[in-house]
């Protein structure tokens, strides 16, 4: 260690937990953050600051304005600008003694034992159900620690699943995936700010125990905490001997497609933002229907988009022309595509879902539509 790299973890090396032995785990050790957003910005910075080796990114998104209210990764100059060039550069200011790895992809069957096998602990920071399987699935068959964390509104959690240590998997706590539209996503129902900071914090503590081999890893432990309320409450978790995954008996031993097991995968018909604008300009008999919810609705429409909540929808199905071309959107088309399968069944044999929602709509045709 150089007498600057000594002076900078000066505060880690007089503990006695730590120590010069201790820095210099960290200093070997290799950390994959899933994700530069929300949680993946304070875990990464944190763990850039402790000193970690080796830092690995995993992100293909763009930095968007409506990020920076908690992604702390990321400033105003860099809107437009790839995540992980802006990262990069963030963690690079907080320590350059840190290696860092980007993977501009998405994090897939195909490529993901791969990039976790060059990492010691996975820091998952997703957003969405098949990435926290498929990272899990991946952990669990290269004995790697996933620290996991999510949150929703005023709500986060944050546990680490590692059956190789004893304790149980996300599969143990959730055997199957919520039904497609049922958990709204943060663009749907909102964060606080500053809770992806609290949580992810959390998550950059347990990858730097688990590193130094310190204290009470949350492993077989679940913390919650309520913003609102501030308060955190632990939950006991157990290890299910019948897990498809980690159990005794394990029927999945790779990685399987986490798109269709989520019940993502649309195999609806749909139109793009460009084929239904064309449309519009055409004036052709277009029947538009907006399936989020009003507050959303109020923040950002299409013009003659008829709003009819995806909740709704089965109990107002009258209000729509079966014969008519329909085209339905939400924010991204992951709810509108559940739509689109209700207004087939239902005999709308000309119900199309709009690719990329309203979110693709103010990207590529009317800038003056706020994104949120």
């Amino acid at each position: 260690m150089t007498k600057d790299e000594q002076l900078r973890y000066s505060r880690h090396m007089i503990m006695p937990e730590v120590g010069a032995e201790g820095q210099s785990r960290l200093n070997a050790a290799r950390v994959l953050c899933i994700g530069a957003g929300g949680l993946g910005s304070p875990a990464a910075l944190y763990l850039a600051a402790a000193g970690v080796g080796k830092l690995g990114l995993v992100d293909f998104d763009d930095v968007d304005l409506s990020n920076l209210q908690r992604q702390i990764l990321h400033g105003t100059k860099d809107v437009g600008r790839k995540k992980l060039d802006s990262a990069r550069d963030r963690l690079r200011d907080a320590n350059p003694n840190v290696e860092i790895e980007t993977h501009e992809c998405k994090f897939t069957s195909k490529n993901a034992l791969e990039i976790v096998s060059g990492y010691d602990v996975v820091v998952d920071g997703s957003d969405n159900f098949p990435t926290r399987y498929l990272s899990n699935d991946v952990c669990v068959f290269a004995k790697k620690p996933n620290v996991y964390g999510s949150v929703f509104r005023f709500d986060g959690q944050t546990t680490v699943f590692a059956p190789h240590l004893g304790g149980p998997c996300y599969r143990c706590l959730f055997p199957e995936p919520p039904p497609p539209g049922s958990v709204p996503n943060c663009a749907q129902a909102g964060v606080l700010g500053v809770l992806p900071g609290i949580v992810g914090t959390i998550q950059a503590n347990e990858a730097i125990k688990l590193i130094l081999g310190v204290g009470e890893p949350l492993v077989g432990r679940l913390l919650y905490f309520d913003a609102l309320k501030m308060k955190f409450r632990e939950f006991n978790l157990r290890r299910d001997p019948q897990c498809p995954v980690c159990g005794d008996s394990p029927t999945i031993t790779e990685p399987i497609d986490y798109e269709q097991f989520c019940g993502v995968a649309t195999n609806v018909p749909t139109v793009s933002v460009r084929e239904l604008k064309q449309k519009l300009d055409a004036r052709e008999p277009v029947q538009l229907v907006d399936v989020r919810e009003p507050f959303e609705h109020e923040i950002a429409s299409i013009d003659s988009a008829r709003l009819i909540p995806l909740g709704e929808l089965p109990d107002r199905l009258g209000e729509l022309d079966r014969d008519r071309l329909t085209i339905v959107h939400c924010h991204s088309g992951m709810r509108s595509a559940q739509a689109v399968r209700l207004l087939r069944d239902a005999g709308f044999a000309k119900a199309f879902n709009l690719e990329g929602g309203i979110a693709k709509w103010s990207d590529e045709i009317d800038s003056d539509v706020p994104k949120y």
